[in-house]
């Protein structure tokens, strides 16, 4: 990820700290939970998304700094709510924020950093990136509701399921890449270009997460294998496994989506990996990825452009 950045490092560093500054508020509790979700680490993919976005069609300056920043905000908001909702107690290798701070907190302070995205986006007086985001941010909430409406049954289609994640994980890459070439001012069809790019890597990048979910190693990706199966999630994997699978598999996971349980949870890892789920889904990964490289093409040649090349390459080769 270093050398992914580097084409954008210092101004990945003025993100952080923008990020930093704009935790501040006179309510320790806010402060508090905003420092111990962000300072969890990840990759600040989205923003990082941003800011190459900007840098491969030619300028990355203060209004992409501050518009990255927003990108994570909301990120971030999205996974406070996300785990209260799903009842998480770890992410990244350390407690929830609402398993540390409780859940009434948690929202709350989601809340304070979505409208804290939405004030530094005031400050951008771009009414398009405005408007975009406005519509993001519903979407993401109704994939949210969907997600939820479904959850426990066990005849959710892949159809389905794409609607899913695109609508909850796939609109904010999307937003991220869209979003930095509006504000560089370049024509609709390079807009056009980089809102596909971040839509399909968005849901590659989806899609390995549901596959590591069966796959992975829980110290690696910092959360526990079958989360996914306790919270009723009818992901590609497992969606696979009841079409393709042997009536006994076939029941075994419906059985457990509809019990919500992951109390057989090696059986249904056995069951996943013995009918071909695991490579089904990274084949279709590999097929959003290859989308989402397709749309670089309209860009020239650069350092930039080759760090959004290796973060597509890398979200369907990771194991975390």
């Amino acid at each position: 990820m270093q050398e992914i950045r580097s084409p954008v490092a210092a101004e990945f560093e003025r993100v952080n700290q923008l990020i930093i500054d704009q935790l501040h508020s006179d309510v320790a509790t806010v402060e508090n939970i905003g420092h111990y979700i962000v300072d969890a680490g990840g990759k600040r993919l989205r923003p990082l998304l941003a800011l190459l976005t900007a840098a491969a069609l030619g300028r990355c300056d203060d209004a992409h700094i501050k518009f990255a920043a927003v990108i994570e905000f909301i990120h971030t908001a999205t996974l406070l709510h996300d785990d209260v909702v799903d009842i998480s107690s770890l992410r990244r290798g350390r407690p929830t924020a609402n398993a540390e701070f409780g859940n009434a907190s948690s929202v709350l302070v989601g809340d304070f950093l979505y409208t804290r995205a939405f004030q530094l986006m005031v400050d951008l007086a771009n009414h398009e990136v405005l408007r975009h985001m406005a519509d993001t941010t519903n979407t993401i909430a109704e994939g949210e509701v969907l997600q939820l409406e479904r959850a426990g049954n066990p005849d959710t289609n892949e159809q389905q399921y794409l609607d899913v994640i695109t609508r909850k994980t796939a609109v904010l890459f999307s937003a991220a890449t869209y979003g930095a070439a509006t504000l560089g001012n370049v024509d609709t069809g390079l807009r056009s270009a980089m809102r596909e790019f971040g839509l399909n890597l968005g849901i590659a990048f989806q899609m390995i997460d549901d596959l590591l979910d069966y796959a992975g190693d829980p110290a690696t990706m910092g959360k526990n294998v079958g989360d996914d199966l306790n919270e009723g999630k009818v992901t590609l994997p497992l969606i696979h496994t009841m079409a393709q699978g042997s009536p006994a598999e076939q029941s075994l996971v419906r059985d457990a989506v509809l019990a919500r349980s992951s109390e057989h949870i090696g059986e249904v890892v056995a069951a996943v990996q013995r009918c071909g789920a695991l490579e089904f889904t990274r084949q279709r990964a590999c097929h959003y990825r290859d989308l989402a490289l397709a749309a670089l093409h309209v860009l020239e040649d650069s350092p930039a452009k080759s760090s959004l090349q290796a973060v597509a390459e890398l979200s369907v080769a990771r194991d975390s």
